[in-house]
């Protein structure tokens, strides 16, 4: 084993920071030691915070996180933030609003760039939570940007997903449920201290209530993580979910759904990479590209003669 795979599994951050930059930069050298980690891990239970933009997603991790630090737990906190189309930086820093964890050595935080991905998340993501999981997490918090319908891809790696509404927001069921809404494990209306929280709760339990089929009632909590309400009551909502999840087997499906993820993208980057970079396969690119261009070639047509070498 390496010594970088031994200090991560002790738990030390420089390294568990060394090595999510070596995942985010698709550094070779990162591959060995992902590969000695990968039998630690398994042990951490992976929460989603997703929702619209404005519900207080970031306030309502902090106040989960001291909630967990209560309970003796270490928590890894993933921040998801939207990536500049200029610079390519991430245009939200979350880690400042939780500038009163960052000197707890129980808790990790990293905020991470969308880097052009679709569904709120980013490619290295999966590497990120085996990273934490091995290093010793109890508990790994993901915050996704916050974006709209088609942030849904956080439940191929949650174990418990939370939806975040606030009142006030008009008929926000019906502004996200064609995505969102079908994702939640647990519904949280944030924000419970401003007036129309009411109506907003009424509105989900008229949509749970047209839904058929279902073995669990989604439960709906209201939260203030300004005032700090609502925070247990949600704690145990999670810890009621991860026992249903358990007790009815579908928490060995989540896990072999977020293996499979994983293989996914590892396999998609591999062959990106195979495309791109190699020589004789980016001139070929370059050629059909051009040929595009002059109308002598489709891009059907020139996808098949491309994956048609890779195949051959």
């Amino acid at each position: 084993m390496t010594n970088l795979a031994q200090k991560i599994i002790s738990g030390d951050h420089r390294s568990i920071a060394r090595l999510i930059t070596q995942v985010e930069n698709d550094d070779p050298d990162a591959v060995e030691t992902m590969r000695q980690i990968h039998r630690h891990t398994g042990k951490a239970t992976v929460i989603g915070v997703t929702g619209v933009m404005g519900s207080g997603k970031s306030s309502l991790i902090f106040e989960l996180a001291v909630a967990y630090r209560a309970e003796g737990k270490k928590i890894g906190i993933i921040a998801i933030d939207p990536t500049s189309p200029f610079s390519g930086g991430a245009l939200l820093g979350d880690r400042i609003r939780m500038t009163e964890l960052s000197t707890d050595e129980g808790v990790f935080i990293r905020s991470m760039g969308t880097r052009g991905m679709m569904g709120g998340l980013t490619s290295a993501l999966y590497d990120v939570v085996e990273i934490l999981d091995a290093a010793g997490m109890d508990i790994i918090l993901i915050e996704t940007v916050g974006v709209g319908q088609d942030e849904v891809d956080i439940v191929k790696i949650a174990d418990t997903t939370l939806v975040v509404l606030v009142p006030g927001l008009g008929d926000s069921v019906q502004t996200i449920k064609a995505g969102l809404m079908e994702i939640a494990d647990i519904f949280v209306v944030n924000k419970a201290d401003k007036p129309g929280v009411e109506q907003t709760i009424a509105e989900l339990e008229s949509m749970l209530d047209l839904q058929s089929g279902l073995d669990r009632r989604i439960p709906i909590v209201a939260t203030s993580a300004k005032e700090k309400k609502g925070i247990p009551l949600l704690t145990d909502k999670i810890t009621e979910h991860q026992a249903y999840l358990k007790n009815s087997k579908t928490f060995e499906q989540r896990r072999r759904q977020r293996y499979e993820a994983e293989l996914i993208e590892i396999i998609r980057k591999r062959l990106m990479e195979f495309i791109f970079d190699e020589k004789k396969l980016k001139s070929t690119v370059d050629c059909c590209i051009e040929q595009i261009s002059r109308k002598e070639l489709d891009p059907y047509t020139a996808a098949d003669q491309i994956l048609g070498k890779i195949l051959k």
